[in-house]
């Protein structure tokens, strides 16, 4: 029996010299997520790199559990 690995791709748009969106998908999904983003941000640099044993795959961020508001607003 074969064991297939999985080809897994960094996806990531970027504003200037920040990430503001990163997406870790198998390579023909991660495709079609850059392929969108393109169309949803074309003035944007879109990357999508394959990712190596050594990179872990992004879990969605949590958000903070209190109130940020009144930090943000003087």
């Amino acid at each position: 029996m074969t064991e297939q690995t999985t080809d897994l791709h960094r996806v990531q748009v970027w504003f200037g010299d920040h990430v503001i969106c990163t997406h870790d998908a198998e390579q023909a999904l991660a495709c079609r997520y850059a392929l969108a983003m393109q169309r949803r941000f074309p003035g944007l640099r879109i990357t999508d790199d394959p990712l190596t044993g050594h990179e872990t795959v992004t879990a969605a961020a949590e958000l903070p559990s209190e109130l940020l508001w009144p930090l943000t607003v003087q």
